[in-house]
């Protein structure tokens, strides 16, 4: 997949088919309405294309009203979110800076401008609830009426349910918030996961706990990113990571993470996953993980975060929350014994 900031960029295709969204998540609605797209696209020869916005639109006015309360929570980072639209088969995707002049086009200069003389759509495959141009004036209805004018076709999907229940990034937020990690997975069709690069941290964790022989020294933790104030899952999880073996055969490995603003060492705001790993590789080092681009998997939560009194308290909570995800894997591994003990007498 091909990634633009600027529809002025030469690489860009001079026609396309084309959806328009925030995609937070990727969830199956979504990947059900890129699938169309797709299907439209090999139809008329273009190159299925999303069209999509950083910071989200709600960010935006949300910060412009001093309101950031206001805005969503983050299901996924603009990497994860671009790694699953390119696992949906998009070819280009356009990530718009949304700022005061894109939110002041009226519908007609958003058609004129973006649809027609920036991205040469063909063919523009919206959701039922789509509105555009400022104020959010324009809707299916004005989108429709400007395809006939501007030559291209214009579609709309409604909303997609599973179960009877409409999936949505909203759903999403609210499994995660709730820590419903099995009811975010059905929504997402994938456990949640967040992906990115292992950066260097204070190093704290080397001296909380206590080392072992095929564990790293104390609880140390792969440090990622997750570049937004307000992700929609936060807590302490049961993990699994992937990324860290020498292939990508490699088994992944079990661990507890945190999720948030670590209220007990850091008072700057900003949201890290921090994870520990139960079973450091041997051909890693101890500075192995550096620089790596791995996945975390989110399993299940264990606990909301807390604010403790002391170092000593916080080394006791990951402690237990260690044991904790240690008796869920043991679990899981039992669970799996049997499963295969008895599909092999089924075999007999």
């Amino acid at each position: 997949m091909r990634l633009f900031r600027s529809l002025r960029h030469p690489g860009l295709a001079p026609h396309c088919a084309l959806t328009i969204g925030n995609f937070d998540g990727v969830h199956r609605g979504h990947q059900a309405m890129l699938a169309l797209l797709v299907s439209e696209a090999a139809h008329r020869g273009l190159p299925p294309t999303v069209l999509t916005f950083e910071p989200n639109p709600r960010d935006y006015f949300a910060a412009l009203r001093h309101q950031p309360d206001t805005a969503p929570a983050r299901i996924a980072t603009l990497r994860d979110k671009l790694c699953e639209l390119e696992r949906c088969g998009v070819a280009q995707a356009v990530v718009m800076r949304f700022d005061a002049a894109f939110a002041a086009q009226s519908p007609e200069a958003f058609v004129a401008d973006v649809l027609v003389a920036g991205l040469g759509a063909r063919y523009v495959l919206v959701g039922d609830d789509f509105r555009y141009g400022a104020r959010r004036a324009g809707d299916y209805a004005l989108l429709d009426a400007a395809g006939v004018s501007h030559g291209f076709d214009v579609a709309r999907m409604l909303s997609y349910e599973v179960h009877g229940r409409r999936v949505s990034s909203s759903a999403v937020r609210n499994a995660l918030a709730a820590g419903d990690m099995v009811e975010a997975a059905s929504l997402l069709g994938r456990p949640y996961s967040i992906s990115g690069r292992v950066g260097r941290g204070a190093r704290l964790g080397r001296t909380l706990g206590e080392s072992g022989p095929g564990r790293a020294d104390g609880f140390r933790t792969l440090n990622l990113r997750f570049d937004h104030p307000k992700p929609a899952a936060m807590g302490i999880f049961i993990v699994r990571v992937h990324g860290l073996g020498r292939s990508v055969d490699d088994r992944p490995l079990d661990g507890v993470a945190s999720l948030g603003k670590r209220p007990t060492v850091d008072d700057s705001g900003r949201v890290l996953l921090e994870v520990h790993c139960f079973d450091w590789p041997p051909q890693l080092g101890s500075e192995g993980g550096y620089g790596r681009l791995v996945r975390v998997e989110l399993m299940q939560k264990l606990r909301d975060e807390a604010r403790y009194e002391s170092l000593e308290a916080l080394a006791a909570a990951i402690a237990r929350d260690a044991a904790d995800a240690r008796a869920f894997f043991a679990t899981q591994a039992a669970q799996h014994a049997a499963t295969g003990r008895q599909t092999t007498r089924d075999r007999i």
